[in-house]
């Protein structure tokens, strides 16, 4: 239920302020009647209904403006509300609001006069409703008089939470609204939800609480809802603060606010003054990009004494802010962003004795000095000053980066100064020169870190720098390879970046600590000669002069040298080196060979990338750690051979020119030689590998494949392998289960009787050969389960008696006679004698004509006419359909048979495992007849001379019919139903 609550009556303490309140609850009550109630509760406590954005919200604000008690509290509450979903949009009254406001006040004077004859009036409409406009001041006596009585009888109901309304400040933020009112003296304590409240008119006219026993809470102590508020950052804190008096009390602590953060947040300055009373021990404050943060900083640099940490910026500070900062004595954090200090025209003192940490970025000022005798961290960066003054005897990083209008002497002056000294950042300072790098390492000795970045005038030649760990010189135009000889004296340098030296040549360095080198778009950089022990990072791209690389590392572990189209020499002793990628280096040479192989510098190298390297010729890989080689793109290879007994992944894609491949031993679990048109000879020795593929390879004549997990050997249009392929690939592949020779003209009788070797074969094809005899493959394969015999023209029509009358291949189930020269008689033979084939195909099969599996009529005839005869009948009931064993078939093709004319399968053929009959393309054809209860699939796409179309398929769910004109069209009735 929603309870519309205003704060501006029933304050004070006179008997008419109360019936006004009391009118003005039940105005409100009496708007809210018609609407849905509901009550909620949450796991800690009753959640609260969003009440923004309502057309109801818009009346009660206008009136809360125009008739709220004390001046400048309704437009307070006005102004700072926003909606919390939709974003932070400012409330506005328009003109349709101020009627509302009109109508409740003369609905208040109606009934005022109803309400002032006595105080049982007004009790009736009474309603018990606590609200929350903050999070402190004192009760008036009237209310704390009120609620005496409850809190005394309702101990037990603490922290019982009802769900209401509650009104919060904001600062002009999608979701960020503290609930900090400024006026709290005009505010009582009691006007926040109660916990002893349980729903609206908790409490009769006798003073008793009415509680609803259906409700389910959760009670939390203070210790544990303390517990549970520091997992909660500001703006949840403030969305748990308009709960309950309980949780807002919590929320408020202030363990919680000792940060406070206005980041480009709206806050007046009244606000903030009250923040910093309300939380006079907060460390920590940020009103970077607020209004008048002037005034703002002086506020918190005047009430908050423990102030450690103040961020501010855009907007212009004053020189008595930093006359007051001396005054702040625990302060040891400041940061000012984006701002102008002083007038633009005035040096600007920074004088603090505890200060440890400033910084000063993209200010505006002619002149600072800073004297902070215990100041660590120093940042200037991108500050337009020409002069800066330092005594800061103790300060170990400077950061001056970007400041174009300090001179060479001001860097050299700022930066001597400071004899601890362990960090400079001094990039895009462009008038520095070698001289003042040379005092600045005679004057801090500890200098760790410098980056003299887009410096242009520096070479480093006259420079040393011994004690440096990381030096960054992008784009500095004068280092060259002379200044090399400069950085190698840094002995204990860890970090080293060259990107963009345009004029450098050549890096050739000894340092027993570098760790990560850079060099990126160095355009003449033709040598790179290091010799680090540690060095565990190299970045070398887009160089494209470089020729030499020489790498001697003990914990380099990965190296990339892409797009290095002028690299012919690589030598590395790189003992932990386990991944290279040469992608597209197209000038490595066969030699590259011998780096990667045994005794190479490599011994445990496991993936290598030679993608594109269009300049080998002949590989040859011998090594016992390599796992993945990658040879893509590589066209110019001829030959490869690889001993590596511990390689499971290999590609060849576009290796098209291969001639000789040898793998002898390797690890591979599969391999694709299909890819290789050209490859004549082949030699694989696996002992883990279970699938080969050959397809494609038309040349292949001399192939030895010694593989005994090998289950799938695919060796399509290889036209040139022979018989003796076959007996010695069965001979040491006994494990073998799939074989296709497809297109393998040269086997023969001899090489199919060699597949005894292989019990486990289960799958073989062998179409498209010149087969003429298939009794080899009806003696040797006695467990076959598929046969393929496309387009085996050869084969003559008693070729396949052996199936149906000997009773050869027991286990076969799937049978491929598609584009044959079997004649009408042998398909009807073998269809009638193999019932346990599944699959049939006969795709064009240009000798069939009917497939009619109906009982012959002149048969039905003679068993009339002989009925009498006991014998002749005896030996026709043996051919009675239902004497016939069921058929298996569930699959027949047979698609573009030019004559076939008439199909017509009754149900007793026997057919009750059929479920798909495709007849495409059959052009011919024109009556169809089908009697099948398991039938789903009937394809009769483009049949155009169908005529005749009778179904009889209660289960059918797929026919295709396209392009069809029938003379005739019937449908049986009991398939029409089930469609």
């Amino acid at each position: 239920m929603r309870i519309w609550c205003f704060p501006f009556l029933c304050f004070g303490e006179k008997e008419e302020d109360c019936i006004t309140a009391t009118i003005c609850k039940s105005y409100c009550l009496s708007r809210r009647s018609k609407e849905e109630k509901h009550m909620r509760e949450g796991v800690l406590g009753n959640e609260i209904d969003e009440m923004d954005g309502e057309g109801s919200d818009l009346g009660f604000w206008d009136t809360y403006q125009n008739f709220g008690g004390r001046e400048g509290l309704g437009e307070q509450a006005t102004d700072e509300r926003v909606h919390e979903n939709e974003g932070n949009e400012r409330f506005h009254v328009d003109g349709e609001l101020h009627e509302k406001g009109e109508d409740f006040l003369l609905w208040l004077n109606d009934n005022k006069s109803r309400c002032a004859d006595g105080a049982s009036g007004s009790q009736g409409l009474k309603v018990d409703v606590n609200l929350n406009l903050g999070l402190g001041g004192e009760p008036s006596s009237s209310t704390s008089s009120m609620m005496a009585t409850g809190r005394e009888t309702d101990r037990d109901l603490q922290n019982k939470r009802p769900k209401v309304h509650s009104f919060s400040l904001d600062w002009g933020t999608n979701d960020f609204q503290y609930l900090h009112p400024i006026y709290y003296d005009e505010v009582d304590d009691e006007n926040v939800p109660d916990p002893t409240v349980s729903g609206d008119n908790a409490m009769n006219n006798d003073g008793t609480n009415k509680t609803d026993d259906s409700e389910v809470r959760m009670d939390l102590t203070d210790d544990l809802l303390h517990m549970v508020f520091t997992f909660l950052d500001h703006i949840d804190l403030c969305r748990a603060a308009r709960v309950c008096r309980q949780w807002r009390d919590a929320s408020s602590h202030e363990d919680f606010w000792r940060y406070l953060n206005f980041e480009n947040r709206y806050i007046s300055v009244q606000q903030f003054e009250y923040m910093c009373q309300r939380y006079p021990n907060a460390t920590a404050v940020n009103i970077y990009g607020t209004p008048s943060i002037h005034l703002l900083v002086m506020k918190a640099v005047s009430s908050l004494r423990n102030l450690e940490v103040l961020t501010l910026g855009k907007g212009q500070l004053g020189e008595t802010f930093f006359q007051a900062l001396t005054d702040c004595h625990m302060l040891k954090s400041l940061t000012v962003n984006d701002s102008t200090l002083g007038n633009g025209i005035q040096e600007i003192p920074i004088y603090h004795d505890r200060l440890r940490d400033l910084q000063i970025v993209k200010c505006r000022v002619l002149r600072v000095s800073i004297r902070c005798p215990l100041l660590e961290t120093l940042s200037l960066k991108r500050s337009s000053m020409p002069q800066a003054v330092l005594n800061c005897p103790l300060l170990r990083e400077l950061d001056i980066a970007s400041c174009h209008k300090l001179s060479d002497a001001a860097i050299r002056s700022a930066a001597t100064s400071c004899p601890l000294l362990e960090s400079l950042d001094m990039s895009n300072c462009s008038c520095v020169s070698d001289e003042t790098l040379q005092n600045i390492a005679q004057n801090c000795v500890n200098l760790h870190v410098l980056d003299a970045s887009y410096c242009p005038n520096i070479s480093l030649e006259s420079v040393r720098l011994s004690m440096l760990t990381v030096l960054k010189l992008h784009s500095c135009e004068g280092i060259t390879s002379a200044s090399m000889v400069a950085i190698a004296v840094s002995s204990l340098l860890e970090v080293l970046e060259l990107d963009n030296c345009s004029l450098l040549t050549s890096v050739s360095l000894e340092l027993r600590r570098l760790k990560n080198i850079r060099l990126v778009h160095c355009r003449k950089f033709i040598d790179l000669n290091l010799r680090c022990s540690v060095l565990a990072s190299i970045t070398v791209s887009n160089c494209p002069s470089l020729q030499r690389i020489s790498i001697t590392s003990s914990a380099l572990k990965k190296l990339v040298l892409q797009k290095q189209e002028s690299l012919t020499t690589l030598a590395l002793q790189c003992e932990c080196l386990q991944e290279v990628d040469l992608t597209e280096c197209e000038s490595l040479t066969n030699s590259i060979c011998e780096v990667f192989s045994s005794g190479g510098g490599c011994p445990v190298l496991r993936t290598l990338v030679l993608d594109s390297c269009e300049s080998l010729t002949t590989v040859s890989f011998q090594s016992k750690s390599l796992v993945s080689l990658s040879l893509g793109g590589c066209r110019a290879i001829t030959s490869l051979e690889l001993k590596c007994p511990y390689l499971e992944y290999v590609s060849l894609d576009g290796c098209d020119h291969l001639e000789k491949a040898s793998f002898s031993p390797v690890g591979l679990r599969s391999l694709n030689m299909g890819i290789c048109p050209k490859l004549n000879v082949l030699h694989v020795e696996a002992p883990q590998m279970v699938s080969l593929e050959l397809k494609g390879c038309g040349v292949l004549s001399e192939a030895f494949i010694d593989c005994p997990l090998l289950t799938s050997l695919d060796a399509s249009f290889c036209s040139q392998l022979k018989d003796d392929f076959l007996s010695a690939t069965a001979s040491s592949c006994p494990l073998t289960e799939s074989l296709v020779l497809m297109s393998c003209p040269s086997v023969g009788p001899d090489g199919l009787s060699s597949l005894h070797r292989l019990p486990n074969l289960t799958y073989l094809d062998l179409s498209y050969t010149f087969l003429v005899n298939l009794q080899p493959v009806f003696d040797s394969c006695l467990y076959l389960k598929v046969l393929k015999l496309q387009a085996c023209k050869y084969l003559s029509d008693t070729s396949l008696e052996p199936l149906y009358k000997g009773g050869a291949l027991p286990a076969l189930c799937e049978l491929d006679l598609s584009y044959g020269t079997l004649c009408q008689s042998a398909i009807e033979a073998l269809l009638a004698g193999c019932r346990h084939l599944t699959h049939v195909s006969l795709n064009g099969c240009v000798n069939m004509h009917d497939l009619d599996w109906g009982f012959p009529r002149d048969r039905l005839s003679d068993m009339s006419i002989f009925h009498d005869s006991s014998d002749d009948y005896s030996s026709e009931n043996a051919l009675l359909p239902e004497h016939q064993p069921n058929r298996l078939l569930q699959n027949l093709n047979c698609v573009g048979c030019p004559n076939i004319k008439k199909v017509v399968i009754p149900p007793t053929a026997r057919c009750f495992h059929l479920t798909s009959l495709n007849l495409s393309l059959s052009s011919n054809l024109k009556e169809v007849d089908i009697s099948c209860c398991n039938l789903i699939f009937l394809n009769l796409s483009n049949c155009n001379s169908l005529e005749i179309l009778k179904l009889d398929c209660p289960r059918l769910t797929s026919l295709f019919l396209q392009v069809h004109i029938f003379n005739t069209l019937n449908y049986c009735n009991n398939w029409n139903r089930k469609r």
